[in-house]
């Protein structure tokens, strides 16, 4: 799905005076992951600009052309509604490491949502990093491990936490000087788009429930959530269920694409 990335055969400190000297250039971002390489290896990565209310705006990718339509386009047209870190990044500020396990729902890996985009994209990990800039957006980095097959480790995580502050410096630096492309159009909400067009028969919170479900929350954790029992969670899917005229998350799944494409 990568394009093959060269490991950089120097030390740390040469890939960092590398990273240095390319701030303010378009080489900027390939140099400092270069820098992040020899902290903990990767192939694949995929960076973003987040603002809480703005849909993501690309900065940077690795990701063979003929799989930018699935990996990048359906990500950025209402797939990253349902990501795990962008959800991480809307409840918590600041400069941020964080492992898939770490911020994904406990039933993340059952949901149709994993099942249909990470399942599809063939990523069985990923690590966030995330970096606050001066203008109130945030950089995220979507990182993947060399070998598909492969999750990263505890060290991996380690290593790059104790490299967060000279990322961010780097990136802090080069972002006041040069920040790509406009600012993203305006986001949608999931429980709003949920109870527009076909889903205008639930109510919010069913909208809220319905949501719950597509990230990947068992019935446990939405009624914690939430503060409702468990009965009461699986009578709500089953109302959602019968007035949407559906049988399964993935159709519930498919609604909320529709539903957006037409936001």
């Amino acid at each position: 799905m990568y394009l093959r990335s060269t490991f950089p055969s120097g030390t740390a400190e040469e890939a960092l005076a590398t990273a240095i000297d390319a701030i303010g250039r378009p080489e900027f971002v390939p140099a400092t992951l270069d820098y992040l390489r020899l902290v903990a290896p990767f192939h694949g990565c995929l960076a973003l600009l987040f603002e809480s209310d703005k849909r993501p705006v690309h900065v940077y990718d690795n990701i063979r052309a003929e799989r930018r339509a699935v990996v990048i386009d359906r990500y950025l047209d209402g797939a990253y509604l349902l990501d795990p870190f962008r959800e991480y990044f809307l409840n918590s500020r600041g400069d941020a490491v964080a492992r898939l396990r770490e911020v994904a729902p406990d039933r993340f890996r059952n949901s149709t949502y994993y099942q249909s985009y990470y399942s599809h994209i063939r990523l069985r990990d990923e690590i966030g990093i995330f970096v606050g800039l001066a203008n109130g957006k945030t950089l995220f980095f979507s990182i993947a491990p060399v070998d598909e097959r492969r999750e990263f480790t505890q060290g991996d995580a380690r290593g790059l936490r104790r490299v967060l502050p000279v990322l961010a410096a780097l990136c802090r630096r080069h972002f006041d000087r040069y920040e790509p492309g406009d600012s993203g159009a305006n986001s949608v909400n999931v429980e709003e788009v949920l109870t527009q067009g076909a889903g205008s028969c639930l109510s919010p919170r069913e909208g809220q429930i319905a949501a719950l479900i597509l990230k990947g929350h068992s019935t446990e954790a939405i009624a914690r959530l939430i503060g409702i029992s468990g009965g009461t969670v699986k009578l709500h899917r089953k109302n959602i269920y019968r007035k949407l005229g559906i049988s399964s998350q993935g159709e519930l799944f498919n609604l909320l694409l529709s539903e957006i494409a037409r936001a």
